[in-house]
């Protein structure tokens, strides 16, 4: 993670196999709420810039060749939006119309699973298991193939 993150804990109340979101209890609040949220997108980038350079180099990067502070922080205001929490992100940028900010970006079958693998092992490393483990993978895979505008 980060050097700038702190560690957030999970909000796991013990065994949650069967855990489904409903508006009380959403992936924001067991990610953590806003803090563990960004988090996690600090994971995910932390995760790409070490292992899918490719896909590290398609973002905005900072003078030390890492994806960019601001494409973290849009990035952690988009999930926390996305995942149940509050729409900062909607009040700051507009709707996120996913397709079209990604439509001048090729994303194959190789961009999105290197995509999932950098989400993999930032849910990984933020320790996130169980129900709620099983929805986000379900999700990010359904909306990383949505996102896919090329054959390959």
């Amino acid at each position: 993670m980060s050097t700038e993150m702190k560690p957030v804990a999970l909000n796991v109340p013990g065994p949650d196999d069967t855990w489904v979101p409903t508006m009380e209890d959403m992936p924001f609040h067991r990610l953590g709420g806003e803090e563990g949220v960004q988090a996690l997108a600090e994971a995910f980038y932390d995760a790409m810039d070490a292992n899918e350079p490719a896909l590290a180099r398609l973002h905005e990067l900072d003078a030390q060749g890492k994806v960019s502070r601001g494409m973290r922080e849009r990035f952690g205001l988009f999930l926390i939006g996305w995942l149940g929490g509050p729409q900062h992100y909607m009040e700051k940028h507009g709707h996120p119309r996913l397709r079209m900010r990604h439509g001048h970006v090729p994303v194959d079958l190789a961009q999105r699973d290197a995509w999932l693998r950098s989400m993999k092992r930032a849910l990984d490393a933020r320790g996130v298991t169980g129900g709620v483990r099983r929805f986000l993978d379900q999700r990010f895979s359904e909306v990383a193939d949505f996102l896919r505008n090329t054959e390959g």
